[in-house]
């Protein structure tokens, strides 16, 4: 490490034990060789690698090894770096096939797009010496929604009449912000609750992560709107129902006995959609937009907008 990189470190992060530096990568093609204490170098910048980021799933940690937290040495902020990475795999949706992969390129074009916005991350691109598209990201401070709402200490009916109605009133303006992509040619590709935060302090609902998209020829959207009603489906809940947790939830034997396969996610298929039928107080025009995604529905939103149509007159009905 030269000794002006050696001296930003210790200026900038003197609690960093300066034996640990290692590194100066330029070209970040080789992402796995980049690790703590490395440093990447952009457009005459450095920020020095703490760790890899990852993602909890199916109650496992999730590396990703191509996403480093890092501290830009010459402002001392903390930024995240995401590297090009590359991957395909299809889901199926139904009887359709959809061709999911990663596009840094997308990705990078999108946060051009909103860097005005605040229902989005923010950050820029910068590429490194073999041109990859290095995306340095401002970090969103807040809570993925699926966390937040899961953590709300009420029982379900509590919850669903005293703090769901505000959930959907500011969900209603995350789907507005994914309406806005789809009008200027772009998807999100990855909506998931954990790529949903609410921001500390300010409360506002923001989007992270859009560096995958999809190929779905009978709904260029499907696959966002199908993660809209994912998200809707577990803030109505306030969690996840299925097979493996319903007999926790206190229901009555002729309720669960009352489940069918077309009460279940369309995608992911031991989820309960019809959620009117462990809590029969969820009126029956929002449970009917949470049925386009079961598997018994025969009509598919096919915008945002057809969604927002039918979603937004439910919330008058919650007081």
């Amino acid at each position: 490490m030269s000794e002006d990189v050696r001296g930003l470190v210790e200026r900038y992060m003197p609690e960093f034990p300066v034996r640990r530096c290692g590194k100066v990568f330029t070209d970040t093609t080789q992402f796995m060789d980049i690790n703590h204490g490395d440093v990447i170098e952009l457009g005459g910048s450095h920020y020095l690698v703490l760790k890899d980021e990852s993602e909890r799933r199916f109650g496992m940690e999730d590396p990703k090894y191509w996403v480093k937290r890092c501290r830009e040495l010459e402002t001392g902020e903390s930024k995240i770096l995401k590297l090009v990475f590359f991957e395909r795999f299809p889901l199926k949706v139904g009887e359709f096939e959809v061709q999911c992969y990663r596009s840094p390129k997308k990705e990078s074009r999108i946060l051009d797009m909103v860097a005005d916005d605040p229902r989005f991350m923010h950050g820029v691109t910068r590429l490194d010496e073999k041109e990859n598209p290095v995306r340095v990201l401002d970090i969103v401070q807040g809570r993925e929604i699926g966390k937040y709402v899961y953590a709300i200490k009420a029982d379900h009916e509590t919850y669903f009449r005293e703090r769901f109605p505000a959930i959907l009133d500011h969900f209603l303006g995350a789907c507005e912000a994914i309406g806005t992509l789809h009008a200027k040619g772009e998807k999100h590709g990855d909506i998931r609750r954990d790529h949903l935060f609410i921001e500390y302090g300010s409360g506002q609902y923001r989007w992270i992560d859009f560096d995958y998209t999809f190929d779905f020829h009978e709904n260029p959207y499907g696959l966002d709107i199908f993660g809209l009603g994912n998200i809707l489906i577990y803030c109505v809940g306030k969690q996840v129902w299925n097979a493996g947790n319903l007999d926790e939830g206190g229901f009555s034997a002729e309720t669960l006995n009352g489940l069918g396969s077309g009460d279940h996610s369309l995608v992911i298929r031991n989820r309960v959609v019809n959620l009117r039928k462990l809590f029969p107080y969820i009126p029956v025009e929002l449970n009917n937009v949470l049925m386009h995604f079961s598997q018994q529905t025969e009509v598919f939103y096919d915008s945002v907008e057809e969604f927002l149509d039918e979603l937004r007159p439910c919330r008058r009905l919650l007081g």
